[in-house]
């Protein structure tokens, strides 16, 4: 079983300045269900967190940047806030953060640092001390998906598992992939792709089907980074580090999400707003997951 989850949070968030001057993106709220059924509001790596620890996962490592102050704290228990939240009556309130709180005792938590803007790669590989030799989960701060189950999740696993991948991730088809990292290859199985070539935000994409930044590695990709220059942006891209194992021959694929998936993404001033509106809607129970 795959017990490790490793989650970069070092972006600068430049595409949300200044709100993210000082405020980690990854710390954006967005909606979420309430533990008395209503409406409530989360952080959205809250949400990574808590939905990667309801897959089964018990062992996180937290990359984050200069300025990530905020992160941390966030998730460091503090009983005496919610012992004051009770105090004053508000006990659903105090109840949502006692069950973040629970989670968090429950698991083991690692923060690395990365101390300049080096690329998601870079962050990745730093986590190798952490990882080891074992299988691990990589999810990126700023996306969120919604699925009936958190079965993207399951898939995701069962994918890697059942077909001895060295690399596994999510993709989706966009209208405009120029923005993410896109894929070219065959289905192999209904919604499963083996991956042939990935291009790191291509001028002229050689397809639609973009890269969901929620990825599960052999630790080979550790080897693969090592070897992986700087690329787009001057930065050592994740995305390069995969076709490294394309070209080394190993066995990459790609899980689409399906119909009624739900991607929440907070990178810019319009994804975010849609993300807003989207999580409005399902968790405040005027959409339904899979609707």
């Amino acid at each position: 079983m795959i017990r490790k989850a490793v989650i970069p949070a070092a972006g600068l968030g430049t595409r949300l300045l200044s709100v993210t001057k000082e405020q980690p993106k990854e710390m954006l709220p967005i909606f979420a269900r309430a533990s008395n059924g209503g409406l409530g509001l989360k952080p959205l790596l809250q949400m990574v967190f808590e939905q990667l620890y309801d897959a089964g996962f018990r062992e996180f490592c937290f990359i984050v940047g200069r300025g990530k102050r905020a992160i941390e704290d966030h998730f460091t228990q503090d009983y005496e806030y919610v012992e004051m939240l009770r105090l004053k009556g508000k006990t659903d309130l105090a109840s949502d953060l006692e069950g973040f709180y629970r989670r968090l005792e429950d698991s083991s938590i690692l923060w690395i640092n990365q101390p300049h803007p080096r690329g998601f790669g870079d962050a990745v590989l730093r986590a190798e001390p952490f990882i080891g030799d074992e299988e691990f989960m990589v999810h990126a701060g700023d996306t969120y998906i919604i699925s009936p189950g958190n079965k993207h999740i399951e898939r995701l696993l069962r994918t890697y598992r059942e077909l001895r991948a060295d690399a596994a991730f999510i993709v989706q088809e966009v209208e405009d992939p120029r923005q993410y990292g896109v894929v070219k290859g065959r289905e192999v199985e209904d919604e499963v792709i083996e991956v042939e070539m990935v291009v790191e935000k291509p001028e002229e994409p050689i397809s639609r089907v973009a890269i969901m930044p929620i990825y599960v590695f052999h630790p080979v990709i550790f080897k693969a980074l090592e070897r992986t220059p700087p690329g787009k942006g001057g930065e050592v891209q994740l995305t390069d580090g995969i076709q490294k194992l394309i070209s080394w021959g190993l066995k990459v694929y790609a899980v689409k999400l399906r119909r009624g998936d739900v991607r929440l993404d907070i990178g810019n001033p319009e994804s975010y707003w849609e993300a807003l509106k989207t999580s409005y809607e399902y968790f405040g129970g005027v959409r339904e997951v899979g609707a």
